[in-house]
């Protein structure tokens, strides 16, 4: 788990000053009406970081593994993260990162096996390792598509 947390702080360290580097204009384009734009993009990582911050600690003490789903599209465009300021959408994903490391960081060992449902339809269970690690490779995924060629991943 050091790795991920590790591996996670230093990527928001990094992109988080090479996105505040992106001009407005690259930032807020839309590649087409039903896509996001960059904005968005990194307001889908505020919200997978909210939604996994969740998982990571109801995981910990719910005897059920608990439902935590996450309805992306629903959840951007109730943020309405295409006419959010720059810098409050930078700080913001900052800030939850750092909390879902701190929360890694304090979780003991036995619970990284401990499972959360992440199903909309269908049971989903996953275990908190395993979100951990997913979550970074979400992460990586979705920042390629804010800064192309940033990383060599194939995400489903």
């Amino acid at each position: 788990m050091q790795i991920i947390i590790h591996e996670l702080r230093h990527l928001v360290d990094e992109f988080s000053q090479k996105i505040n580097a992106l001009p407005d204009s690259e930032l807020y384009a839309k590649p087409n009406p039903t896509k996001w734009s960059k904005i968005e993009v990194l307001g889908h990582l505020i919200d997978s970081a909210q939604n996994n911050l969740r998982r990571f600690i109801c995981g910990q003490y719910e005897s059920i593994p608990p439902l935590i789903v996450y309805d992306q599209d629903f959840w951007v465009n109730s943020n309405r993260y295409g006419s959010a300021k720059k810098d409050n959408v930078i700080l913001l994903w900052s800030f939850l990162n750092e909390r879902i490391c701190e929360v890694l960081t304090s979780m003991p060992e036995t619970n990284y096996s401990n499972e959360c449902n992440t199903g909309k339809t269908n049971p989903q269970l996953r275990s908190l390792r395993w979100l951990a690690e997913d979550y970074v490779k979400h992460l990586k995924h979705h920042l390629n598509q804010i800064l192309p060629g940033s990383f060599p991943i194939s995400y489903p």
